[in-house]
């Protein structure tokens, strides 16, 4: 790693003595006063994730986990069934949901989103986030919410802090260290400190590895490091108000073995203020409002973190090359909540503005010098609005029946600031410069609900529509086309979702199951296309707007054998189909299970988890999304991983693992091809191997 890593590897960490001194003073204060209760630390590692219900899944992201513990939002939303990820190497991977990719994933942290700036998605969102740096995690399956914002055909997925309130002056801290194989290291530390009036929350998190070794003992470059910390400062003037105001900041840096540059800085900035005001009245019963403020500068290079390839077949790649963009996103909603006897709404409004500007330095073939990129000014490129009107309704049919209905409408638009296109021998005008598109979107669902009466699950069956504006990366990413051809800012069409959603709940004593189950029809789907461009080994991408029906699903169960043993299992399947085309639809991810059988007793537990992935042969070759494209169909494989937990006390528990026993060496479907800078075959795309057996140890500790 190198010394600007490791220094700011520490940032977070100046924050502990400030937490430990708050919390000293808090105690001191209290003396005879009650501690606030704890949440006993559970013996178990978790193998697999418990559906709450038909629609939701909700889960804490602070539990210890296998596979080894997540290094970013991707790899955790990878435990759940139905979730994949586009593999980069070690850390920042792009989260895809039944097959479906990018913004159709409507992803928010404390109801604020966080968008990259890499024309590239070297940055998704998820990889500015740290899991255990939240509370809850909720999945919304299928376009069955609309109270979140627009888009998220696929799925809405919350990451939020709930900061539990105080009744005496107090406080807690909890935290984490783990280490495992190829220099695995993560501490992570959360403080709070309040009374009955307010609080102050600090959290803090560092996590770095080096490349790992695959199953047949090759180095996959993949090392990465990176830093969180955040504070909340929260009034709660009674039992039912908050007022909230959280700033964080993080940063790092990834090397990518399927890429041909590095991310050298993930820097993030976030500012939120959120209100929150319950039992106003009878009938007008709850409001909440907050603001939002994300800031992404990010920056990918050639030689931080690699060397230039003196062999590459593009000769400006021969030398060192640096890009900077970001991404500034304000925004805000308000929601207000109406009870009648056996009516809720919930209905309000949102908005949100970003922008995009870049910059970038390069090897000056004339004279031989590099310039770096903060020597030049940043372009804007894009601006984008959203303005959005929501409601959802559940009506308390009956005590086992109920409707949810939901509508929203959206006007979205986005100007394109860029004058020319293209570059060298190929820039010219830009014929879309300072034109302004703009499109009235709306969205809704009609879900109904039922529990059963001589069994204890709950089925539900829900029809839903949505239409998502054309995201940044596939109006701005894809390469511009020769003169006389239409541009993406003209070309691409909204994409228009429509799907069934069916599903079941069952929780008996011994028993737990649930399923879900999806068909839809998608209008105007934004597929990429892959082809040779103009310049020798350059790529050249197209984004264009074809028709796709898809379908699938997943299930789940859990047995408990007796008081001790349990048995669980999963399944998750998605299937893809360009009907324009007649052919498979990209990027689809092969069938999934995945078994387990855990064993529990007083303070301490152990579990097996089997993994098995089938061979994807539904393929489309050169054809995906911004970030990937299918190249090559994909042989299936299995996992063993076994894990132990050992609870010392109430607020201290060890948990010790190893991820892919027998040391498979294996790759998943999606993941990126190597790259050549890095010795991978260039005319022969093979997908780099995931990592070897790897051994991890955690210890978390809540007081």
């Amino acid at each position: 790693m190198s010394t600007r890593s490791l220094l700011i590897s520490a940032v977070p960490f100046r924050l502990a003595p400030l937490c430990i001194g708050l919390l000293w003073a808090a105690q001191g204060q209290a003396e005879q006063a009650p501690a606030p209760s704890l949440l006993e630390l559970p013996p178990l590692v978790v193998t697999w994730v418990v559906q709450r219900s038909p629609v939701t899944v909700v889960t804490d992201p602070k539990q210890p986990r296998q596979p080894v513990p997540a290094a970013d939002g991707a790899d955790y939303l990878k435990t759940i069934p139905g979730f994949n990820a586009i593999r980069n190497g070690g850390a920042n991977g792009d989260p895809l949901f039944r097959g479906m990719f990018g913004s159709r994933l409507n992803i928010l942290m404390d109801g604020g989103q966080m968008l990259g700036a890499c024309p590239n998605r070297m940055d998704a969102p998820t990889s500015y986030l740290a899991p255990e740096n939240f509370d809850l995690l909720t999945v919304i399956k299928g376009p069955q919410s609309v109270l979140w914002g627009p888009g998220g055909s696929a799925a809405t997925i919350l990451f939020e802090r709930d900061t539990p309130r105080f009744n005496e002056l107090g406080g807690r801290i909890d935290g984490s260290v783990l280490g495992g194989s190829n220099g695995r290291f993560d501490r992570r530390l959360d403080a709070t400190a309040g009374g009955s009036q307010g609080y102050i929350r600090v959290l803090g998190n560092t996590a770095q590895a080096d490349d790992y070794r695959d199953g047949n003992g090759d180095t996959v470059p993949s090392r990465w490091a990176k830093w969180n910390g955040d504070v909340l400062l929260g009034w709660t003037p009674n039992d039912d108000s908050l007022i909230e105001l959280s700033a964080g900041r993080g940063d790092g840096e990834a090397r990518y073995a399927g890429r041909g540059m590095d991310g050298s800085q993930f820097l993030r900035e976030s500012l939120g203020l959120r209100v929150r005001l319950d039992n106003l009245g009878e009938v007008f019963s709850g409001l909440e409002g907050q603001v939002y403020y994300n800031y992404a500068d990010h920056v990918m290079d050639n030689f931080s973190l690699r060397s230039p390839d003196p062999q590459s077949v593009m000769a400006m790649m021969r030398h060192p090359m640096a890009s900077n963009v970001d991404r500034r996103t304000l925004g805000g909603r308000l929601v207000g909540t109406w009870d009648w006897q056996a009516v809720e709404l919930k209905a309000g409004v949102d908005a949100q503005r970003n922008e995009h500007r870049k910059r970038a330095s390069s090897f000056n073939m004339m004279t031989l010098a590099y310039s770096d990129y903060d020597q030049f000014r940043w372009d804007k490129d894009a601006v984008f609005h959203n303005y959005g009107l929501f409601g959802e309704l559940t009506w308390q049919l009956s005590k086992r029946e109920r409707w949810v209905a939901g509508a929203r409408l959206d006007r979205a638009s986005v100007k394109d600031y860029r004058q020319t296109l293209g570059s060298g021998m190929t820039l010219r005008a830009n014929p879309t410069a300072e034109q302004t598109r703009s499109d009235t979107l709306p969205s809704g669902f009609l879900r109904y609900e039922q529990d059963l009466l001589r069994m204890p699950a709950t089925w539900y069956a829900g029809l839903g529509h949505t239409q998502r504006f054309p995201d940044y990366w596939e109006l701005f990413s894809a390469s511009p086309g020769p003169i006389g051809f239409v541009q993406p800012m003209q070309s691409l069409d909204p994409e228009k979702t429509t799907q069934l959603d069916l599903g079941f709940n069952y929780r008996g004593k011994k028993l737990e199951a649930w399923a879900s189950a999806y068909a839809g029809q998608v209008r105007d789907y934004i597929l990429f296309s892959y082809g040779p461009g103009m310049m020798p080994g350059h790529v050249r991408s197209q984004a264009s707007n074809i028709d796709a029906r898809i379908m699938g699903g997943e299930l789940g169960l859990s047995y408990r054998l007796d008081s001790n043993w349990k048995t669980d299992a999963s399944l998750a399947y998605a299937w893809g189909k360009n009907s324009s085309d007649d052919r498979p639809l990209a990027q689809t991810p092969p069938l999934e299970a995945r078994f387990g059988l855990v064993y529990e007793q007083s303070d301490w537990s152990a579990a097996a988890l089997w993994r098995v992935v089938a061979a994807q042969n539904r393929v489309d070759e050169g054809k995906g999304n911004v970030v990937g494209k299918d190249f090559d169909s994909s042989s299936g494989f299995a996992l063993f991983s076994l894990n132990a937990a050992y609870r010392l006390s109430s607020q201290v528990k060890v948990s010790t693992g190893v991820d892919n026993l027998f040391d498979r060496a294996y790759s998943e479907h999606l993941n990126l091809a190597g790259n050549a800078g890095f010795g991978f075959a260039m005319d022969d795309p093979q997908a780099f191997n995931e990592p070897g057996r790897t051994l991890w140890t955690k210890l978390d500790f809540s007081f």
